[in-house]
């Protein structure tokens, strides 16, 4: 009898092990009783649970990242082989709608199949060459949003999809990097034509300029201001020290030598 407590504490110390489920972050939980799943969802934390007939189901919540490599049909009929990685994760409020509906295979059920479905439906509207250029950030989104819209309600969120590595046909690789160098030339071609004409237009306005200021200045020139001008000319000449010879009949312009020494 003395063995008594310690085997009844024993057992209600394993009875109560067993009757507590530790839910982690990144993850919730929900009580399955006898089969039917319960609708509450439980936070991480300690839960308690009667064992008789009754257990735990986790479902991860975190951002899974899921790479797929798939052959993607495109436009012009050639097939693409790229790697892309599928960034989703569980609304933790519609887990139960998830386990009920889909089970916990709920990747390979939903997930891949939606988004092989969606991303050959995308692709199919696109040139292969899309694929490598810039264009291929549409097809991501385009990806997404087709699979956000079918996922959503059953309780995933589709974050983000990204075509890590495009495999084109040999060959069409180099035909596209020659097409895009021929571009790049194309553009910096037209970009100095810009350039001749704008400096162009400049030195038409810059002559147009001067002959208008050309047009003023001879308006100006009447012969009383030549008369005034030649005048204060002589006036000047006549402060200047050194020895100067001027022709001038009084009324033209003045025909100055250079400096002569006395």
């Amino acid at each position: 009898m003395r063995y008594t407590p310690l085997l009844f504490f024993s057992v209600v110390g394993l009875w109560l092990l067993s009757s507590c489920a530790t839910i982690r972050p990144g993850e919730v939980g929900m009580k399955q009783t006898f089969g039917k799943l319960e609708a509450e969802v439980y936070e991480p934390g300690l839960v308690g649970f009667n064992p008789i007939g009754t257990r735990i189901v986790k479902v991860p919540t975190r951002t899974v990242n899921r790479e797929v490599v798939l052959n993607l049909p495109s436009k012009d009929g050639l097939n693409v082989r790229s790697e892309i990685s599928i960034l989703y994760r569980i609304n933790g409020q519609k887990a139960p709608k998830v386990v009920e509906e889909v089970g916990l295979n709920y990747e390979e059920v939903v997930i891949l199949s939606v988004f092989r479905s969606a991303a050959a439906d995308v692709c199919s509207r696109f040139l292969a060459k899309d694929m490598y250029t810039a264009s291929r950030v549409e097809i991501e989104k385009q990806i997404q949003a087709q699979m956000q819209e079918i996922l959503q309600p059953r309780g995933f969120e589709i974050e983000n999809v990204l075509m890590k590595s495009i495999q084109l046909p040999t060959g069409l690789v180099q035909a596209i990097e020659d097409k895009l160098e021929a571009e790049q030339n194309a553009q910096q071609m037209t970009f100095e034509l810009q350039r001749e004409e704008l400096e162009a237009q400049r030195k038409i306005i810059e002559a147009k300029g001067i002959r208008d200021a050309q047009k003023i200045i001879e308006a100006g020139l009447t012969e009383k201001i030549i008369q005034w001008q030649t005048i204060d000319a002589f006036k000047s000449l006549a402060s200047a020290p050194g020895s100067r010879l001027i022709i001038t009949d009084g009324k033209a312009p003045l025909l100055i030598n250079e400096d002569m020494d006395e």
